[in-house]
């Protein structure tokens, strides 16, 4: 997965507030708006992340310099040395990259989208381009797109107050191998220039997605994001992470260093050794009235080293749903693997858990579920089986 960065823009907006750096370099509890950004893209398998930069372009290449080891991606930069427009700019981006597509989001905004559902709607639907779709109510800073039940884009609308109705959240996905781009300037609009006329041309797909969004191009929705930034993070306590986590109905918990403490060089082998993590019962309470199916995924090695037996750990998951189900919470299943083979498909990060999951309850689709978890094994599970991913600190 390549995925091109936005963030060469002038940020004339934002100066009241926000003078010395770039849009994506404002400050959001004292990071950077392009890191949650970043740690967005950790939850999927990026290979590349291409920062297309220009306006004070330095400041962000200093950044990226003291940070780039902490991401599993190369990061690299596509440098405007004078402005080419946003789709100038994508263009020239887009020619850093080396896989047959890219993803392209904005740098000075947050959509929290499934980029691989994103990347899978535009190749079912045979389309170049695949952009996506925000619902929102009561709105007269966008313009609104109309989408045709097959998916497809049918209008692009002017500016107005609407009740209700769909924005373009500024993520796309785009087949490289296509014309998109061909017999157009070195300087054009990707809105106007591509936008619109592929629309006219039937060849635009929109995907709808309700995750979180905020666009911190103007000083009060920057103020709103300052605010409440547990909305940007995908890392936190259990509480936080859920209360950031609309536009999903399946939940997906680990149990070691998420629910309860964890036992370094050791593992939980009896009730007397189970202590639990502050706040995790009062925040499955909440979690109870807000997914529709709450499941438990574990790796529980002690099982097959024979440190403890299965029976031990049933007893243990027993007795703990009990104590959940008595404080107001719920926990519709737990999926655990006690193989001590890395090979083995049930085995984090391997996603057989999640497999057995989808087999045993054809409800639960990959776009709609959340994994909350406190290691790497646990992000890149949530990556090989294509659902979001959230991180306890």
């Amino acid at each position: 997965m390549d995925v091109i960065i936005l963030a060469g823009g002038l940020g004339t907006r934002l100066r009241s507030v926000v003078s010395e750096v770039p849009k994506c370099m404002a400050p959001v509890a004292g990071k950077p708006f392009l890191w949650y950004i970043l740690e967005q893209l950790c939850a999927y398998e990026v290979e590349r992340v291409i920062l297309s930069v220009g306006y004070l372009k330095e400041v962000i290449q200093e950044w990226v310099g003291q940070i780039a080891g902490d991401y599993p991606f190369e990061l690299r930069f596509a440098v405007e040395e004078e402005p080419l427009g946003t789709g100038g700019g994508i263009r020239m981006a887009a020619s850093l990259a080396e896989g047959p597509e890219v993803l392209v989001l904005n740098g000075d905004t947050f959509f929290d989208v499934d980029l691989n559902s994103l990347q899978s709607f535009r190749r079912r639907n045979g389309r170049p381009l695949a952009l996506a779709l925000k619902p929102m109510k009561d709105f007269d800073r966008y313009g609104t797109v109309e989408l045709g039940q097959d998916g497809i884009v049918k209008a692009f609308l002017e500016k107005r107050y609407c009740a209700e109705g769909l924005i373009n959240g500024g993520v796309y996905a785009i087949d490289l191998a296509s014309d998109l781009f061909s017999n157009l300037p070195q300087t054009f609009s990707f809105e106007t220039a591509v936008l619109e006329p592929e629309c006219a041309r039937g060849r635009l797909c929109g995907l709808v997605q309700d995750g979180f969004f905020i666009d911190i191009g103007v000083p009060e929705d920057y103020s709103r994001a300052c605010s409440d930034p547990w909305q940007l993070r995908r890392s936190g306590t259990l509480m936080e992470m859920l209360k950031s986590a609309g536009g999903y109905d399946t939940l997906l918990l680990d149990r070691d260093g998420v629910i309860n403490r964890l036992r370094p060089g050791d593992y939980v082998k009896s009730v007397d050794e189970f202590e639990w993590l502050p706040g995790v019962k009062d925040a499955l309470s909440y979690a109870a009235s807000m997914f529709s199916r709450i499941y438990i995924v574990t790796n529980q090695r002690g099982v097959g080293k024979g440190i403890m037996t299965r029976e031990a750990l049933d007893s243990i998951h027993s007795w703990m749903t009990d104590e959940i189900t008595a404080a107001g919470g719920r926990i519709d299943g737990i999926y655990v693997c006690t193989s001590v083979s890395d090979s083995d498909p049930c085995r984090k990060p391997n996603r057989g858990l999640f497999d057995l999951i989808v087999r045993d309850h054809a409800e639960v689709s990959a776009s709609r579920t959340l994994m909350i978890g406190d290691s790497p094994s646990d992000r890149q599970f949530a990556a090989n089986c294509g659902i979001a991913f959230r991180m306890i600190e």
